[in-house]
C-alpha cells in the first residue's frame, strides 16, 4: 500500500514537472513572438543591475534601427560576429573549440553570436555554465526562427550593457559622446563596440591601450566589411 503511494506520489510529481515545463516554454515562445513587434520594456540583466544597484541611476532610451547609425550595427558584427547574416543562431564551430579548450583543463570562454548574447541580455543570467549555454543557444535558434535579423539587431543595440548602469546605444551614446545615436562616427562606434566584451572593465570615457588597439582592429575590420555588408538583412 505505502509503495503504492509512493509510486502515485512520484507519477503526480513527474506530471507536474512536465505541465510545468511546457507551461515554461510556452510562456517563453509567447514573449519572443510579443517582442517582436513590442520593443521588450527591460531586460534580465537591466532588472539584474536594478537588484544589485537600487539606489544607482540606469540609463536607457529605446531607438528605433533607423535611428541608429549605420556604423553602429556594423561594428558589432566585425567586432563580435562577423558571420551574424549566414548563421541561424549558433556558431556550432566556435562552441566545439570553446568546448575543447575547456575539456583541455582551460577556462570555458565564451563562443556566442550577437543571437545569443541578445537572448542572454534579455532572459538569462551572467555566469558560465552549460546550463545556460544550452538555454542561451536554445533561444537563440528561436530568435532566428521568429525574428528577422535587423530586429534581433535592433533589440541587441538596445538592452547591450555599454558601461555600469548605461544600457542600449542611445544612452550610450549621449552619456560618451553627447550625441544621439544617429550621428555616431566610424570610430566612436568602434569605441563603443570594442567595450562589449566587458563593460564593467573596459571603459569608453576612459579607453586603456588595449581598448584602443581593439578600436582600431573593429575599425578595421568595418572598412573590409563595407558598409553595405549589413544591407540584405
Amino acid at each position: 500500500m505505502a509503495r503504492r503511494r509512493s509510486d502515485s506520489l512520484v507519477r503526480k510529481a513527474i506530471r507536474l514537472l512536465f505541465w510545468g515545463a511546457l507551461g515554461l516554454l510556452l510562456t517563453v515562445l509567447l514573449l519572443v513572438l510579443l517582442f517582436r513587434f513590442v520593443n521588450p520594456p527591460t531586460s534580465a540583466f537591466m532588472v539584474g543591475y536594478w537588484f544589485d544597484h537600487p539606489d544607482q541611476e540606469l540609463r536607457q532610451e529605446w531607438v528605433s534601427f533607423e535611428q541608429i547609425s549605420p556604423w553602429m550595427p556594423l561594428a558589432v558584427v566585425a567586432s563580435e560576429d562577423q558571420r551574424f547574416p549566414e548563421h541561424w543562431g549558433v556558431d556550432f564551430s566556435a562552441i566545439h573549440s570553446a568546448v575543447t579548450e575547456y575539456v583541455q583543463g582551460e577556462g570555458l570562454r565564451g563562443a556566442s553570436t550577437i543571437t545569443q548574447q541578445t537572448a542572454k541580455n534579455l532572459f538569462l543570467w551572467n555566469g558560465r555554465s552549460f546550463v545556460r549555454k544550452a538555454l542561451e543557444a536554445g533561444l537563440a535558434v528561436t530568435l532566428e526562427v521568429l525574428w528577422p535579423k535587423e530586429r534581433i539587431l535592433e533589440v541587441y543595440l538596445n538592452i547591450a550593457e555599454f558601461g555600469p548602469g548605461i544600457y542600449g546605444v542611445e544612452a550610450a551614446s549621449q552619456v560618451f559622446f553627447g550625441i544621439p545615436a544617429n550621428q555616431l562616427s566610424r570610430t566612436e562606434s568602434a569605441m563603443l563596440a570594442a567595450v562589449l566584451p566587458n563593460p564593467k572593465v573596459f571603459r569608453v570615457d576612459r579607453p586603456s591601450a588595449y581598448v584602443w588597439e581593439r578600436v582600431n582592429w573593429i575599425s578595421g575590420q568595418m572598412g573590409q566589411l563595407g558598409l553595405g555588408y549589413l544591407e540584405d538583412l
